[in-house]
């Protein structure tokens, strides 16, 4: 075995592992280290929203399409709307852990701020008294800030809650304005369901999505622009 393949495969020397602890005695060097940090962690909040968005944009469009074929022809069925929730719910099982991966950058990106360039530009002491230590765990060992719960109901009271509406009112209006040769029971009836028990059971969704997006609980996710006590800044 060459003597290359062992200097690639055997583990560092003391002097290569403690590189990145030298910088924690040297303020110069670890300023610099917090700025290339700080800039990565914006870029992967940013990669993150632009994520998000793209779900989103995807979840109108396939909307905007469905209305359209749905609509084109009065022979077209009022379920194909129905198959149109099932995909909202699909894409919002997507987005909600987008959301988390994002909250997770963002709340990296704030912790930064709050102790080191708040401090700078106003010394009044850090946000946290160890947030050295605080980030480093975090690095080590990532946490998501925010549940799931709280992340499924933002994304539905901010997004989701208005395209769920939008399908509801769609679909009412197809089994009864749309289709006036038929009674409404008939023209939302499914191979073997009766329309009242389907539109019973899109009202019981539907009152599940209010729900959600009402849903009272503490707010985890980082940041301070809604007027809100930040939440802690990592759990657990």
């Amino acid at each position: 075995m060459s003597d290359d393949h062992q200097r690639r495969d055997g583990p560092l020397d003391g002097e290569d592992q403690e590189v990145a602890a030298e910088i924690a005695d040297e303020t110069d060097s670890l300023l610099v280290l917090l700025s290339s940090y700080y800039r990565g962690g914006v870029s992967q909040a940013n990669n993150s929203q632009t994520r998000i968005d793209g779900t989103t944009n995807w979840a109108i469009t396939v909307l905007a399409a469905l209305l359209s074929v749905v609509f084109a022809r009065p022979a077209m069925p009022a379920y194909l709307l129905l198959v149109g929730v099932v995909i909202l719910a699909v894409f919002l099982s997507y987005e909600v852990r987008r959301y988390r991966f994002y909250d997770l950058y963002r709340a990296r990106v704030r912790f930064v701020e709050e102790n080191v360039f708040a401090n700078a530009l106003e010394p009044v002491g850090a946000e946290h008294a160890d947030w050295r230590a605080e980030l480093s765990d975090d690095l080590r060992n990532p946490t998501f800030k925010v549940t799931t719960r709280e992340a499924l109901s933002r994304r539905v009271r901010r997004v989701y809650g208005h395209l769920f509406a939008v399908l509801g009112v769609a679909w009412a209006a197809k089994v009864t304005l749309f289709t006036p040769e038929a009674r409404w029971t008939e023209a939302a009836a499914l191979p073997g369901v009766p329309g009242v028990a389907v539109a019973g059971a899109l009202g019981a969704f539907y009152l599940a999505v209010v729900a959600v997006a009402a849903w009272p609980g503490g707010r985890e996710a980082k940041g301070e622009v809604h007027d809100e006590e930040p939440g802690k800044w990592k759990n657990g």
